[in-house]
């Protein structure tokens, strides 16, 4: 049994307790002796942990994305809690419960899946009715829908939160058309719907969230592309511009070929879909990490590294530990069948196949931005960037969108 969670360990507690594996990389000191740094994970999020003794013998009990129990101390170390590992053993998956591990979107996946096939039902276009139709009759695409995280690191970092991302810019979307009549609100509808399935076959997300080869080599925009290619052929006599103009959403909603774009939206609709999108990540992930990191009453979060700040929140703005549809997770422990079973379909949905997935495509911070000015950007990861031997981590988890 877990004990001990990750949000509750404080300066120079004797931890106890069970962790995903999440990274693992061994490393000499300037001494020459070995260490290994490990990033461990449960439901409340990640802390990094030293292994400074007993190295190799440690090396060999365990791998990445294993269970293992941890004694440890913690301490902070540069504004950061870290754990010094005394001791660790391989504890086997079948020990222990999968909810005490994986974050979950605080919001219920059936109600959101719900919603969605309202927006879809309520639709004048019938074409752009019938591809969405297409996608969300499929028990095997909506099972993976369901459960995927949006991303690896920076937003919706749960399971159900490419849903939940996915719903929050279909809401923003509708926000905007009754604003804006000029915007054809059943293509943007369709767009906020299907901008990011690619992530569906990008992440993998069974222990921990990390990209797949094809995720790596492909990217979710691409390969969401071609999602929507194959679906388009099963369609008899769709209008070949409405084909284009919702490839073109997909292709251009990351904005700037600087943040991953292959194009530049060059239709409203692109233009309102990358900003809505940039919203609702943005406020997703700023959010979460103000949660996460003014928990001890401090009215500062620590460094954010890819934004390239710090975020001030008094303790007088009326602070909540309740979960909210924006919080990365719930502050009760989830249901191991919310973890275990994606919402089904109106037809049954059968269990989810294995899929390949696509690599986090993403955007580039502008080199020319100054600290604290203008949008969100990852200037620093960019300053960074060529010194980097981990060619999937930071850099890509800057382009988490």
């Amino acid at each position: 049994m877990k004990s001990v969670y990750i949000e509750a360990i404080r300066e120079r507690d004797q931890v106890d307790s069970l962790f995903l594996v999440r990274d693992k990389t061994l490393a000499l000191a300037k001494n020459g002796k070995p260490y290994m740094t490990l990033r461990l994970m449960d439901r409340t999020g990640e802390v990094e942990a030293r292994v400074w003794d007993r190295v190799d013998q440690l090396d060999s009990l365990f791998a990445k994305d294993d269970f293992i129990r941890v004694r440890a101390k913690a301490s902070v170390y540069l504004g950061k809690m870290q754990l010094v590992v005394s001791d660790l053993q391989s504890v086997a998956e079948e020990q222990v419960d999968l909810a005490d591990f994986l974050p979950v979107s605080s919001a219920d996946p059936q109600q959101m899946l719900q919603e969605v096939l309202g927006l879809i039902a309520a639709m004048t276009d019938g074409d752009y009715r019938r591809l969405l139709q297409a996608f969300f009759t499929d028990a095997d695409f909506v099972a993976l829908f369901c459960q995927a995280p949006a991303a690896k690191s920076m937003h919706h970092v749960y399971l159900g939160g490419l849903l939940e991302h996915s719903l929050s810019v279909a809401r923003l979307a509708g926000d905007v058309c009754r604003r804006y009549p000029a915007i054809d609100a059943d293509l943007l509808l369709c767009g906020a719907l299907l901008h990011d399935i690619g992530k569906v076959a990008e992440l993998r997300y069974r222990r921990s969230f990390d990209y797949t080869d094809e995720g790596k080599l492909i990217g979710h925009i691409v390969m969401g592309v071609e999602m929507i290619d194959e679906r388009l052929r099963q369609l008899a006599d769709f209008p070949p511009l409405k084909a284009m103009l919702i490839k073109h959403l997909l292709l251009a909603h990351h904005g700037q070929y600087d943040y991953g774009s292959p194009k530049r939206p060059k239709t409203l609709e692109a233009v309102v879909l990358n900003f809505i999108d940039d919203l609702d990540s943005k406020i997703n992930g700023v959010s979460a990490h103000i949660e996460r990191e003014t928990a001890a009453g401090s009215d500062w979060t620590s460094y954010h590294r890819l934004y390239d700040r710090y975020f001030f929140r008094p303790a007088t703005a009326g602070r909540t530990t309740s979960a909210t549809p924006l919080s990365p997770r719930a502050e009760s422990a989830p249901s191991a069948q919310v973890v275990t079973r994606p919402c089904a379909t109106p037809a049954s949905a059968p269990a989810a196949p294995a899929m390949k997935t696509e690599a986090e495509a993403g955007k580039t911070a502008a080199k020319t931005a100054r600290p604290g000015s203008g949008p969100l950007k990852a200037s620093l990861a960019d300053q960074l960037a060529g010194l980097n031997l981990e060619l999937f981590s930071d850099r890509e988890e800057a382009h988490d969108r």
